[in-house]
């Protein structure tokens, strides 16, 4: 491994941060995923990503799993962001002050970009 990939010695440079939802919760009329996604963008905080899960439940104790017909409509999502600090900390006091329900995680990463746009 090369020196500019080498993580040992070196403290992480920015936050993993996830949000957990449903596919069809709505927040202002939006998907909270389109509503999170746009906040982030609206703020200039970073890039995420949207990833529907097959199954899941979560603090309500529901199975929702696609092969249940009644609640393959609402599987759940998780929206992923990798940002600076301060970044992450914006978004989650965004998130807070519009009052969306939402579960998060956040975990401190190394994270970098490869190939010919490394320096975007």
């Amino acid at each position: 491994m090369s020196e500019e990939t080498s993580f040992d010695n070196s403290p992480p440079n920015g936050i993993f941060l996830r949000f957990y939802t449903h596919v069809h919760a709505k927040h202002d009329g939006l998907l909270v995923s389109e509503w999170l996604l746009g906040l982030a963008k609206r703020h200039k905080l970073g890039g995420g990503s949207v990833f529907r899960a097959t199954s899941g439940f979560g603090r309500h104790g529901v199975l929702h799993h696609e092969a249940f017909f009644e609640l393959a409509d609402d599987l759940p999502q998780k929206v992923e962001f990798f940002l600076s600090e301060p970044n992450a900390k914006t978004l989650l006091q965004l998130v807070r002050e519009a009052g969306v329900d939402l579960v998060y995680a956040w975990s401190p990463v190394h994270f970098g970009i490869l190939g010919k746009d490394r320096n975007a």
